[in-house]
């Protein structure tokens, strides 16, 4: 073939590979974010196997087998799916276009705490209540120290992010991954992970242009089916914690978690919260209201109803916990934060619409379960359901 042609056959062929790439890469994740979609929207329906890992659940089974999390109750089916796992701890922004979120209202626990200049960030846990529903997660976000810290009580779940703080200093969450040893243990990294674990899906809130930034989406089944390949079973690893040596044991056996009532109590008055985390950021202002219907706080962010993209329900959660605790920040040129996270603190603890009960936090290291107890350190038992903690600086005011 004479030299001009075959230059002009290579030119081509590298177009032609190229648009072919992007169109797979378009499709791929318009059909992925779809059928994520799906799933969540159709997932109720505890009769329906929506993927060939997932769930079939008989409605008749007894509904008997307390989360280790936050106390509610699922079937035997449910519980043999989650003891072969561990659980997941998703980083979830919030700025107000990321809204809505998806996979919140079916996280087990959540974390709230301010990331950077005022704008808040989620750390869920989904464990239980993930079993049998494919759940959309978006947009991840990156990684931060004090929620590294809370994640590390809850005995090396699967912690996933894009990437996160890295500036040299105490707010660097990158390197203490690496320094904690996570990284072949339990961290899920979007940069090292990739497609198709996680997909930019530009269309994921329909009719809103979003930015990049707010894109990145994945799945709760994506995620476990990397830990499975990565043999990241519900057995946690042997490894050294100051000094100790930690045997390999089941992920359940390792986690005593809180405690929960064994029945309801009776209802209260207190029937709205209201928060700021900075003031003047009412972008991110909180107010929680009470429905005697289902027991639970609706959630408001910003002024509007905090819904749940994938199934529209708004936020409700079983109990509010106002965690306060020390604030420092911004510390460095990226405005990064640092909290307190051992030791102790004040807490408010709200559930069934009752007043608050002031309560203390503890926790003793890094790696230790973060508990509430009372003036006594008596644990406090907590509602069954969703437990939501927003952390806040010692000085704020939380009206009720």
């Amino acid at each position: 073939m004479p030299k001009k042609n075959l230059v002009v056959a290579l030119i081509l062929y590298i177009v032609s590979a190229g648009l072919s790439f992007g169109a797979f890469s378009y499709f791929s994740k318009d059909s992925l974010a779809t059928n994520n979609s799906n799933s969540a929207t159709t997932s109720n329906d505890p009769e329906q196997t929506l993927l060939g890992s997932l769930l079939t659940l008989d409605p008749n089974e007894p509904r008997d087998q307390a989360c280790p999390l936050n106390g509610m109750y699922y079937t035997i089916t449910e519980k043999n799916a989650w003891e072969k796992r561990r659980p997941l701890f998703v980083m979830i922004e919030n700025t107000p276009d990321s809204r809505p979120q998806a996979g919140l209202s079916r996280a087990d626990v959540v974390f709230e705490a301010v990331a950077e200049g005022g704008v808040t960030r989620f750390g869920a846990l989904f464990y239980c209540g993930a079993q049998y529903q494919n759940l959309t997660l978006a947009p991840i976000r990156s990684a931060r120290t004090y929620f590294i810290d809370w994640a590390s009580g809850f005995n090396l779940p699967m912690y996933t992010h894009v990437g996160g703080a890295n500036v040299a200093g105490p707010a660097d969450a990158l390197g203490q991954i690496r320094d904690y040893g996570w990284e072949g243990n339990n961290d899920i990294n979007q940069f090292s992970v990739g497609y198709p674990t996680f997909v930019r899906n530009y269309n994921r809130i329909p009719g809103k242009e979003i930015a990049t930034e707010h894109t990145m989406e994945t799945t709760t089944e994506a995620l476990w089916k990397i830990a499975d390949e990565r043999e990241w079973t519900n057995l946690t690893p042997q490894r050294v914690v100051s000094r100790k040596t930690i045997a390999a044991a089941p992920w359940q056996s390792a986690y005593k978690g809180w405690t929960f009532e064994a029945e309801k109590s009776t209802s209260g008055s207190t029937n709205k919260i209201s928060y700021d985390f900075w003031t003047g950021y009412n972008q991110y202002a909180v107010e929680w209201n009470y429905d005697v219907s289902t027991d639970s706080y609706k959630r408001n962010n910003g002024g509007e109803a905090h819904v749940d993209i994938n199934n529209e329900e708004q936020l409700a959660a079983k109990n509010v916990i106002i965690l306060f605790t020390t604030e420092k920040g911004p510390i460095d040129e990226k405005k990064h934060m640092l909290y307190t996270t051992t030791g102790r603190g004040k807490a408010l603890i709200f559930k069934h619409g009752q007043a608050p009960i002031e309560a203390n936090w503890t926790k003793k290291d890094r790696e230790s379960e973060l508990e509430f107890v009372d003036v006594r350190a008596k644990g406090i038992e907590l509602a069954r359901g969703q437990v939501w903690i927003s952390v806040l600086a010692n000085d704020s005011e939380v009206t009720y």
